[in-house]
């Protein structure tokens, strides 16, 4: 069931800045910038740290993958100093936009993902975007608890994963 508009979560809107659990002062801002920062940020991604086979695992694949998030969605970065250390998009899809983040391995566990989140959601809320879906594996407990931090709540699970909604 949609919540009324006045019992909707508000998100910030980008950019903010803050500092993170490890003392890095990360701004969350919309990203319209080129595709090399984001490639830079990927490469940093290992085997361990990819999860239902994104991001992908070569430099031209990610870099067909950036163009059409690009292109299509509502992109969020998170910047430590001139380094984007996390991306956060919407895509959509008809009337619903799917959710994707990513934090480079090295920044994870420090509050990125929530800054990051709440700002991309915060773009989203002030572009007029109303439904936001993702999916989640199931063993990815640190993600499912940031989702559910944001407000979002699981629709269904399935062969290893949870799909969880917000509407904003």
């Amino acid at each position: 069931m949609t919540p009324p508009p006045d019992q909707r979560p508000r998100f910030p809107r980008p950019p903010t800045t803050a500092d993170d659990d490890e003392g890095r002062t990360v701004t969350v801002e919309p990203y319209d910038g080129g595709i090399e920062p984001l490639v830079e940020m990927y490469g940093h991604f290992d085997e361990e740290s990819r999860s239902q086979g994104l991001p992908p695992r070569t430099d031209s694949r990610t870099r067909e993958w950036l163009e059409d998030l690009l292109e299509k969605g509502q992109n969020t970065v998170a910047r430590h100093g001139e380094d984007v250390v996390g991306h956060a998009v919407l895509v959509p899809s008809g009337e619903l936009y799917e959710l994707a983040i990513f934090v480079r391995p090295e920044y994870q566990a420090a509050g990125i993902g929530t800054q990051l989140i709440r700002g991309l959601l915060g773009q989203g809320q002030e572009r007029g975007v109303e439904h936001v879906w993702l999916t989640v594996s199931r063993s990815n407990r640190i993600a499912m608890n940031l989702y559910r931090s944001a407000g979002f709540e699981t629709t269904a699970s399935g062969r290893g994963e949870h799909e969880m909604e917000l509407h904003l």
